[in-house]
């Protein structure tokens, strides 16, 4: 079924920040929107890359050796492997591209990883 999704709508059916809410599927990718605020936890993506669509707010990613401030309608990639921490000083909204069997939380198990991430 082809349909149009209103990113505002879907963001507006959610409060919880730092758990991802699946909106639709592209090949073997899930396409999720997160709500971010504060600091979450270092962690790394052993066997994928990982994109951030800022839609709302500003996205603070750091990593070990710099840290990049991602603005409304900006993308960033970080590359399989690199160990990060994303934070946010305000509610931040965010799309994301990963593949179906990508956790948020990566190489690490945690009381904010969402193992079955609930689809809106």
């Amino acid at each position: 079924m082809i349909k149009v999704i209103n990113l505002a709508q879907k963001f507006d059916a959610f409060t919880e920040h730092w758990t991802p809410k699946i909106i639709g599927d592209v090949n073997d990718f899930h396409v999720k929107l997160a709500k971010l605020q504060g600091e979450f936890l270092w962690h790394q993506h052993d066997d994928e890359d990982e994109l951030f669509l800022v839609v709302k707010g500003c996205l603070r990613l750091e990593m070990r050796d710099r840290t990049v401030d991602v603005s409304e309608g900006e993308v960033i990639i970080i590359p399989r492997g690199v160990e990060h921490r994303p934070s946010a000083a305000a509610e931040t909204h965010v799309l994301l591209f990963e593949r179906k069997t990508t956790r948020h939380t990566g190489n690490v198990q945690d009381e904010r990883t969402v193992n079955n991430p609930q689809r809106i």
